[in-house]
Order: C-alpha cells, then sequence, then structure tokens
C-alpha cells in the first residue's frame, strides 16, 4: 500500500494560504504533523485529513440571542 504525501506548496494550495504559513506553523509546533525526510518536509494525507477534522466546529455553536435580549438604542 502507498501513502500518499503532499509537500508544503501542494498542501498551501490546498487550503489556499501561503507556504509561508506552514513553515511558520513547523515553527510554532502547530498544524498537522509532518515528516522531514532528508530536508523535504512532507505531510501524509491522513494527517492532514485528521487536522481539518480537528478545526471542524459545528455550526451554530454561539447561544442564539432571544428578542428580550436584544437592546434597542
Amino acid at each position: 500500500m502507498t501513502t500518499k504525501h503532499l509537500n508544503q506548496i501542494e498542501l498551501s494550495r490546498r487550503w489556499n494560504l501561503s507556504h509561508r504559513t506552514l513553515e511558520r506553523w513547523r515553527w510554532l509546533k502547530k498544524g498537522p504533523a509532518y515528516l522531514k525526510i532528508g530536508g523535504r518536509v512532507v505531510y501524509e494525507l491522513a494527517a492532514i485529513e485528521s487536522f481539518e477534522s480537528s478545526q471542524r466546529h459545528p455550526t451554530g455553536s454561539s447561544p442564539a440571542l432571544h428578542d428580550s435580549q436584544l437592546v434597542m438604542k
């Protein structure tokens, strides 16, 4: 079985952010787990998908305001 990997350029395109953001996240120990092989940084697709899942927030997570809580000025 072959494990799929993305380099930082491919991942930055997937997430539509700068590859420098991924570099900063590695320095800050944030973001998905990565492998460094011979100076190359790669991310396993499973680690990317796991990180994406961990960032999921339910919609409507903020409590709704009721009419009685609205203040009109």
